[in-house]
Parts: C-alpha cells; sequence; structure tokens
C-alpha cells in the first residue's frame, strides 16, 4: 500500500507539472506580464549634450557605448526640448509639463513655487513602491531646492550630489598647470571669496580656461568618481526586495571640456568637423540669434569679435573628448547591469537636456529656438518592447519621456501629463505619435519680451515671434516675425523661407497646426 502511495504522489505531482507548463504556454503575453516583476529604471541624464554620437549618424563621434545601446533600444531622431536651457528644460521632463504651466524659463524659478503638489517622474515611482535614488545633476539645482535637496520628495533617500563625490578639488581642473595656476593664484589673493563661483572669478579674472585634459584616470574628474558610486548602487540595489529607479546625471560636456587625455586622443584637432555655415540665416528677425553668452561671459574666448579657428577648434576638440567621455562612464553602468543580471529587467534610456551650438550661425552654447539648440540625443531601451535597433524620426519631445516610462512600467499617471507614451513608435519606428515638438525661447528682460515659440514638423520648423508683458499666456499674444526653415532642401537654416512664394503651402499647414498647439496648450 505504501508503494502505491509513492507511486501515485508521484505521477500526481508529474501531472500537475505538466498542467502547470501547459497553463502557463497558453497564458496570453498580457497575463504573463501581470506576473512578471515590475522593470527597474535606469535613467541618465547628459548636461548639453547634442546628437553627436554615432547612433545618430554622426560618423566622426567615438562613442561605441551609446551606439551598442542604441542597438538594442530606440533612438529617436527628432527630438525636441521645450526650451534650450538647463532648468526649464529639465523640470518640464521631470515634471511632463510644458514651460508656461510650470513657469520656469530661467534659472533661479523654483519649480514647487508654481506647482507645490506636482508628482515628479521619480516621485511618482516612488509612490508605486520604487526604491527611488537620484545623483548627479538630474534637475538644475537652482530650480529645485539648491544641491542638497533636489526636490527631496522626489527620491527614497538623500540625493547625492556630483559634488559630494571624491573627485579632485581643484575646481574640476587637473592639467598640471592649470593646477599651478590655481594654487599661485590663490596664494596671492589677500582675501578668497567665499562660494564655489566667486573663488573662480578671482582666481581667473579674464575667464576660466573652456577646457581641461589630464593623464589620469576616468575617476579623477567628477563625472568618473560618480559613475563609481552609481556603480555601487546598482550592486546594493541588486539584493533589494523592491524595483528601483536610478537617475544618473553628468556634468559633461557641459562647459569647461573637461576630460582625461585619452579622450582627447580619439582625436585629431587638424581633422574636427567645423561649422558649415556661419552667419545669420538671410531674412531672420536680428534677435533670433545669440553671440554665446556663456561661453565668453565666464571662459577665455574673446568677449566680442570673432574667435579665431585655433580656438574654435580646441573648442569642437574639447566637446568630442567630453562626449566619448561620458560614453565610457555610461558603457561602465551599462556592464555593471549585465554583471550583476539586472539587464534583462531594466528600462534604459539616456538623453540630453538640450542641443548645443558649435559655431553654426556663429552662434556657440544653446538658449536659441534653432535645430542645434531644440534636437536632443533620445534613446530608450526597455526588454521587449519594440524592435532593436529602431529608428524614429518623425517629431517628439522630452516632455514624452514621464508617460513613457509610465506606460511602459504599467503605472498611471497621477495628474495631467502634457506629452505622450511613445511606445507606439518603439513597436513600430515607421509611425507617429504628434505632428510636431515644441520649443519656446524668449528675447529681451524686463516686462516685455519677445518670445520665440518654435514648432518642428519631421520636414519643417516654424518659429513664431511674439511680444507680450503676460509671460506664461504668451501663445496668444501678438505675432511680430515669423521663420520657417526646410531640412530637406535647407539643412542649415541658411534662409528664412517664411516669405517664400514656394512655401505658401507649407507655411499655411504648419500655422494650422501651430494653432491646434495653442487651442490646447499641450500637445498638437
Amino acid at each position: 500500500m505504501r508503494l502505491f502511495h509513492l507511486r501515485f504522489r508521484t505521477v500526481l505531482r508529474a501531472r500537475l507539472a505538466e498542467a502547470a507548463l501547459i497553463a502557463a504556454a497558453t497564458l496570453s503575453p498580457a497575463a504573463l506580464a501581470e506576473n512578471a516583476p515590475p522593470p527597474n529604471v535606469l535613467f541618465i541624464a547628459v548636461d548639453d549634450l547634442k546628437p553627436t554620437l554615432g547612433a545618430f549618424g554622426d560618423a566622426y563621434a567615438v562613442t561605441p557605448n551609446l551606439d551598442r545601446l542604441a542597438a538594442r533600444g530606440t533612438v529617436f531622431l527628432n527630438a525636441h526640448c521645450q526650451q534650450a536651457v538647463c532648468a526649464p528644460s529639465r523640470v518640464s521632463l521631470l515634471t511632463g509639463l510644458r514651460p508656461d504651466t510650470t513657469r520656469v524659463w530661467d534659472l533661479k524659478t523654483q519649480f514647487r513655487a508654481a506647482l507645490p503638489d506636482a508628482v515628479t517622474l521619480p516621485q511618482r515611482f516612488k509612490q508605486a513602491g520604487y526604491r527611488s535614488i537620484g545623483m548627479g545633476k538630474i534637475y538644475d539645482p537652482r530650480s529645485a531646492g539648491g544641491r542638497k535637496s533636489m526636490d527631496a520628495a522626489s527620491w527614497s533617500a538623500p540625493f547625492l550630489n556630483i559634488d559630494q563625490t571624491p573627485a579632485n578639488a581643484t575646481y574640476g581642473y587637473l592639467n598640471p598647470d592649470t593646477v599651478a595656476h590655481i594654487e599661485a593664484q590663490r596664494a596671492a589673493l589677500a582675501d578668497l571669496p567665499s562660494g564655489y563661483d566667486k573663488q573662480l572669478k578671482a582666481v581667473f579674472p579674464d575667464g576660466k580656461p573652456a577646457t581641461d585634459q589630464a593623464d589620469v584616470p576616468d575617476n579623477a574628474y567628477h563625472d568618473g568618481a560618480m559613475t563609481d558610486v552609481a556603480v555601487e548602487r546598482l550592486a546594493e540595489l541588486r539584493s533589494s526586495n523592491e524595483p528601483f529607479f536610478l537617475a544618473v546625471g553628468y556634468k559633461k560636456p557641459h562647459l569647461p571640456f573637461n576630460a582625461p587625455k585619452r579622450y582627447w586622443q580619439l582625436y585629431d584637432r587638424s581633422t574636427v568637423p567645423m561649422a558649415q555655415f556661419t552667419q545669420a540665416p538671410e531674412g531672420a528677425p536680428h534677435y533670433t540669434a545669440q553671440p554665446g553668452w556663456e561661453l565668453r561671459t565666464n571662459y577665455d574666448a574673446p568677449k566680442n569679435g570673432p574667435i579665431d579657428e585655433a580656438k574654435q577648434r580646441e573648442l569642437i576638440h574639447g566637446y568630442y573628448a567630453a562626449t566619448s567621455y561620458i560614453d565610457a562612464q555610461i558603457g561602465r553602468l551599462l556592464e555593471a547591469l549585465d554583471a550583476n543580471g539586472q539587464a534583462d529587467n531594466t528600462i534604459v534610456v539616456v538623453w540630453g537636456d538640450h542641443g548645443w551650438h558649435l559655431g553654426d550661425h556663429d552662434i556657440w552654447c544653446k538658449h536659441t529656438n534653432y535645430e542645434q539648440a531644440t534636437r536632443s540625443p533620445l534613446i530608450i531601451a526597455a526588454p521587449g518592447v519594440g524592435q532593436a535597433g529602431g529608428r524614429n524620426s518623425s517629431p517628439v519631445e522630452l516632455v514624452d519621456v514621464y508617460p513613457t516610462l509610465l506606460d511602459l512600467a504599467s503605472l498611471k499617471p497621477a495628474g495631467e501629463l502634457h506629452g505622450v507614451s511613445l511606445r507606439p513608435l518603439m513597436q513600430d519606428p515607421s509611425a507617429a505619435v504628434k505632428d510636431l515638438a515644441v520649443s519656446q525661447y524668449p528675447r529681451g528682460g524686463g516686462k516685455q519680451i519677445t518670445l520665440g515659440y518654435a514648432f518642428r514638423s519631421e520636414r519643417y520648423r516654424l518659429v513664431q515671434w511674439v511680444e507680450t508683458d503676460r509671460r506664461g499666456d504668451a501663445a496668444d499674444a501678438p505675432r511680430v516675425a515669423s521663420e520657417l526653415y526646410d531640412y530637406t532642401s535647407d539643412p542649415l537654416e541658411t534662409r528664412n523661407l517664411i516669405d517664400d512664394p514656394a512655401y505658401a503651402q507649407v507655411r499655411a499647414d504648419m500655422e494650422a497646426k501651430a494653432d491646434r498647439f495653442r487651442a490646447t496648450r499641450k500637445a498638437p
């Protein structure tokens, strides 16, 4: 009898196991997804990064790690920020709301002043049971409670600021000649002012060095030191029962262009790609460009007038070197995911907060409504979603990142969002989810400003300038000028086509789309 029961239990176990396999095989993908653990999120922000990446068609760039990430995810070739400067762009992405709603148009306004109850992207994941960890530059600290806070409501643990990482303390400069100069100047100054920026101005009265290179390990500079910490966090999170939202914000290639020497050696300065068109667009209003205030005011470039070719080559060389340096740091994060067994259940998103002019139109830095300032790199890789290596050229926006990540993690928004999920484009790279990407940037100060709204379709850009004293309600203000560019026939924006009779229908179509955007104030 005992032998019978043993045989019976053996047969029963086998039948139950067979039934379970059959049931699992017949479950729908949706049912299987419901039983899967929540996906982790690795959220990587890169400061001032334009699409100078191999995956975006830049054959000069040495960016193997981001190219490899792109090969397993989706590259959004026509992604645009909401305003081409750090704080407004980052606040829009992290709240899912446009600048005219966040009311952050500058580098000093606190976003919680207008939106005290906003639920930010990392905060929404925290609400959903995620371990929300942040480090580096995610928000611009000037708009999010300062460096120590970085909007404390967004995080499950105190935020780690990039300047708290154990990197060299000489203001981020490691070149021996520069360090010697800093030390000599500091010793010579009778009263060294307090505060990082004031000390730098005292040490470099004619402008800080715009570039720096030293033969040092990656972690001698801040971004490499922060990557060490991020890799440690990934290892710690491996043993947690909570899914994680890990936000890592890199400072380079923001000025100054500082990177270890080996990244400079990837490029030959005599061959760096110089800007092909260095004039203002024909027929454009005089106020649309800017002379590179950030570079000329703070760094060792001429304060006025032309920048000579040698300095331009140094700057472009430095930008590419700093980009390759950050590519290497992102590669370390991706390697850590693989080594920890986390890659198969982690969504990875890499985004730049806006583009950057490298001499085109004789413009340096950002702060415009032109393509080189508003266009941002965006790569999203979500295991099991979409086609590996997908490339989408329809217009998308950084404000779309928030709803996309919620969609990929099967979470619902906690409030209104102005963007839309890009998941359909990941599943079908030939698809589109909107007609236009919308950016904005002002000219002038004080009570009266001229504000430009840029509307980018797959082929065209319409910029409409309005004069207003009602910032935030400016979409209804009277228009004073317009610009139109065709990126098929004129990718360098050499001529404003707004009054060209051959483009009358294009103008009418773009203006109609812009009017639809104004009607909703959110999306076309």
